[in-house]
């Protein structure tokens, strides 16, 4: 029984970045965050006063070894050399990513004008119509059950503060 190769092969596999390079970017990273947080620590004070350890004693040892734990990461990388690179997220991998990290994104920025139910709402049709290839008067119904019983548990339940926009505000909330 042979399979077509077209068959299970995405449609575009070209690898987007290597694995050596994001090794590399993160661990400098990582080292980048660990001297600003050992500097800190320092500026704080990261020694044994008399009554005990300064403030940013043990932060200022977290990051030497949040630091050479970097080091140790961002040399063997290196030393592993191009040859031992893989391909880290290929194109239609990193397309379906995409798909979902803009969305998200877009939705964090509409919340802050629309308020968290009408944002959801439209994530959620959204996603359900756009991703899921879902029916438009599914995708709306569903997105409108699930953003009204948001408002029900958070507003009237429990009456906890949630973000809100132009819509909430017009019937009184």
């Amino acid at each position: 029984m042979s399979t077509d190769a077209t068959e299970t092969e995405p449609t575009d596999s070209r690898p987007v970045v290597a694995t050596r390079s994001v090794d590399v970017v993160v661990s400098l990273l990582l080292l980048g965050l660990a001297c600003l947080l050992g500097w800190d620590s320092w500026r704080t004070g990261m020694s044994w006063a008399d009554d005990g350890p300064q403030a940013g004693y043990f932060p200022f040892y977290l990051s030497v070894l949040m630091g050479a734990a970097s080091v140790y990461g961002l040399v063997t990388t290196v030393l592993a050399g191009a040859a031992a690179s893989k391909a880290f997220v290929l194109r239609d991998q990193f397309g379906r990513v995409l798909q979902v990290f803009v969305p998200t994104l877009l939705y964090c920025v509409a919340m802050q004008f629309l308020g968290l139910y009408v944002a959801s709402f439209v994530l959620i049709a959204g996603f359900m119509w756009w991703i899921g290839n879902i029916r438009v008067w599914v995708s709306l119904l569903t997105a409108f059950v699930f953003s009204a019983a948001m408002f029900v548990t958070f507003e009237i339940a429990f009456d906890v503060l949630m973000p809100k926009g132009p819509l909430e505000r017009f019937f009184g909330y």
